[in-house]
């Protein structure tokens, strides 16, 4: 049965998120809560929680994951990032945004998308999210908490538990974070192409 820690969402209690990275390090998946929706999460080096993780989803090889970053130096350590896209990523992080980028070659395939060797990599602006990364000191793995056959995402984390108890082995609990998804920027080609529209302003990716 999944544990439920109610962290404070702007000043989130350090030891709680200790216990949260201490079961992401033993394999366990989490859902937890970002800037747009709440979000499951797991260690991206465990094949096992990373399969989990899909069946949850129901997503395959093809869908895209995300990497969560703290920082840009961290994302250019394991996706190819030039000096145009660096200015873009520095312009809009922290921030609603995922970017679809090539992977470098340290990178597991198996957490790739399959056909094009891509990955989502964000850096987040929720406090929670944010605490969780700094105590992990390495990106987290994650993919956006929509149930497959739901019209929405799960916000209300008690919801969630009810839902998931036997899914997942923790629920982070830091209120209601809103239910638009992130805007999704493909940068792998030429020119920035829009994916999807969603929190994040279009502004800068636009003429």
């Amino acid at each position: 049965m999944a544990q439920f820690f109610a962290v404070h969402p702007v000043n989130p209690q350090r030891r709680l998120l200790r216990e949260a990275v201490a079961i992401l390090r033993r394999g366990g998946v989490i859902v937890y809560p970002t800037d747009s929706l709440y979000a499951l999460g797991c260690h991206l080096g465990d094949k096992s929680a990373v399969e989990r993780m899909r069946r949850i989803r129901e997503i395959d090889e093809r869908h895209h994951l995300t990497m969560m970053c703290r920082d840009l130096g961290e994302i250019g350590s394991l996706v190819k990032v030039d000096n145009q896209n660096y200015r873009l990523l520095k312009a809009c992080t922290p921030g609603s945004y995922t970017f679809i980028l090539q992977a470098n070659r340290e990178l597991p395939r198996r957490i790739l998308h399959s056909n094009r060797k891509t990955i989502g990599v964000r850096i987040p602006d929720h406090p929670v999210a944010r605490g969780l990364l700094e105590e992990m000191r390495e990106p987290l793995l994650s993919t956006s908490l929509q149930l497959p056959g739901e019209a929405g995402p799960l916000n209300d984390a008690e919801e969630i538990r009810r839902r998931l108890e036997h899914s997942v082995d923790l629920v982070i609990d830091a209120g209601s974070c809103g239910v638009e998804p992130t805007t999704v920027i493909d940068l792998t080609g030429p020119v920035p192409v829009i994916i999807r529209r969603g929190k994040g302003d279009v502004a800068a990716f636009l003429g």
